[in-house]
Parts: C-alpha cells; sequence; structure tokens
C-alpha cells in the first residue's frame, strides 16, 4: 500500500519540524546564568537603551541609536550627505566610544562604514554576550531561531497536504477507504497547524534577536509617544531610523551614493 508510505513521510516531516520548533523556543527562553548567580531574570530587570537596540534591530541597531543619539547631544555632525564628523571625542561609556573609533582618527567617515564597523565592535559582542547569558537574546550560530524553526513548521505543513491530496488521488483500489485515508493524513496536518497556532500566540512576532522572553521585556517600550529625549531615543532604539522625525537627521541615515550627473 503505497499511501501508507505517504503518511509515514507526512508524519516525519510534521514530526521533526514540530518538535524543533519545540526545542528551539524551549532553547531560545532558558537563560544561560551557570556561570553568572547574580544575573537577574527577565522579570527582574529592565532594558537599557542599548539593550533595546540589539533585541529590535542586532548589532547594526546599537549602532544607530548611538549615531543619533550623539547627534542630538551635538557631539557628531550627522550631515545628509551620508557623512558623520566628530565634535567631542569623548565617549562617556564604551559603546559610545567605539562609535567614535569606527568613524577613524581623522574624525570623519561616511556614515554607512562607520555604522558596520561600530557593529561589529568587541563592545556590542559583550553587549550581545550579556543578553545571551541572560536568556533575552537569540545565540549566535544557535542553528535556527524561533522563526525559522516556525517557517520549517509552515513548510511540513505543505508538504503533509500535497501528501495526503496524492494519496487520496491513487488510482486504483487502495484497500482502504478514502474518508480514513484522508483521516489518518489529517492527525500529522493539525500537529502542524495546532503547532503554529500556539507559536504564533506565544512567541510572536518572530524576531533574529530577541528570545521569547527579550521579546516579552520590548513589548512595553512598543509604540510609546516620544515625550522627552530618553523616550525618542527608545523609540528609534525598538522601531529604527524610522522613528527619527527631523528630516535632516532621517536623510543622514538614508543617503545613497548617487550617479554623477551632469
Amino acid at each position: 500500500m503505497f499511501w501508507v508510505l505517504l503518511l509515514f513521510l507526512a508524519w516525519a516531516f510534521a514530526g521533526t519540524a514540530c518538535a524543533l520548533l519545540c526545542l528551539t523556543a524551549v532553547r531560545a527562553d532558558t537563560p544561560d546564568t551557570t556561570d553568572l548567580p547574580g544575573t537577574p531574570t527577565a522579570g527582574e530587570r529592565e532594558l537599557t537603551l542599548y539593550e533595546a537596540a540589539f533585541l529590535s534591530g542586532g548589532p547594526a541597531r546599537v549602532a544607530d541609536v548611538t549615531l543619533v543619539s550623539l547627534a542630538r547631544q551635538r557631539r557628531l555632525l550627522l550631515a545628509h550627505t551620508g557623512w558623520a564628523t566628530v565634535v567631542d571625542p569623548r565617549g562617556r561609556d564604551e559603546i559610545e566610544q567605539s562609535v567614535i573609533g569606527a568613524i577613524g582618527p581623522e574624525g570623519q567617515s561616511q556614515i554607512a562604514a562607520a555604522r558596520a564597523r561600530a557593529a561589529g565592535a568587541e563592545a556590542v559582542r559583550r553587549l550581545a554576550d550579556g543578553l545571551v547569558r541572560a536568556g533575552l537574546a537569540v545565540p549566535e550560530g544557535a542553528g535556527t531561531s524561533v522563526g525559522s524553526a516556525v517557517r520549517r513548521v509552515r513548510a511540513a505543513a505543505l508538504a503533509v497536504a500535497v501528501l495526503g491530496t496524492t494519496a487520496l488521488l491513487l488510482p486504483g483500489d487502495t484497500g482502504t477507504p478514502r474518508p480514513l485515508m484522508g483521516a489518518w493524513f489529517a492527525l500529522p496536518l493539525v500537529l502542524t497547524l495546532s503547532c503554529l497556532a500556539i507559536a504564533r500566540f506565544e512567541t510572536h512576532p518572530y524576531s533574529p534577536w530577541a528570545s521569547p522572553a527579550g521579546q516579552r521585556l520590548l513589548r512595553p517600550l512598543t509604540g510609546k509617544p516620544a515625550r522627552d529625549e530618553r523616550s525618542f531615543l527608545t523609540s528609534v532604539a525598538v522601531r529604527g531610523i524610522r522613528a527619527i522625525g527631523e528630516p535632516e537627521l532621517r536623510a543622514a541615515f538614508t543617503h545613497r551614493d548617487q550617479p554623477w550627473r551632469e
């Protein structure tokens, strides 16, 4: 009975994908604090500006929010042409120091190049490591994220549907009533759809940077009105450069070198 082989394949796809999703979600939500006994849990802490930026957009977002912060304090000039110029070379923390250092010893650099160098700085890596140990960030090179695991479950659901349809369309007498065959294939389909529903309720939106615990800490920061400088920078950390209202400052980040036209 060829349809039984198709059923085995359907269960293999569904079971493997759902198990991977469950393991990924558990691993992403479990803090690694074995070497840091005093590390607060996700429910006992508030995110700093840099932590919120990393969990929302990764290392590049940390560089963005630092550049915006320095520019708003007039310690850095960001031109609408896409260049950054250092006014005050003294960083108040290691992230600011790394961003200023990424601009270069001459004190001027293209924003895109400085942003890329700052995103790969050692200070940002230490920030990421701390968030991973606290269970708030997805470990780099973990193999898969919750989002990619969800996509695998979606693919498995599609595969189950295709295999079930193929089995039902097999020519000749299979020896098993078609409704019974459909019911057997409905089981792995229900499994995959149930996992997708639970994942959407528990872990959506799926982030390549924040674990489910990190996303829970980010939610209160989403949609907050920018009433002061702190809330403005928090909005940039969470939403990115689209949260910048000033046209010239926003143009500094969105500028792209255009071919020369006479």
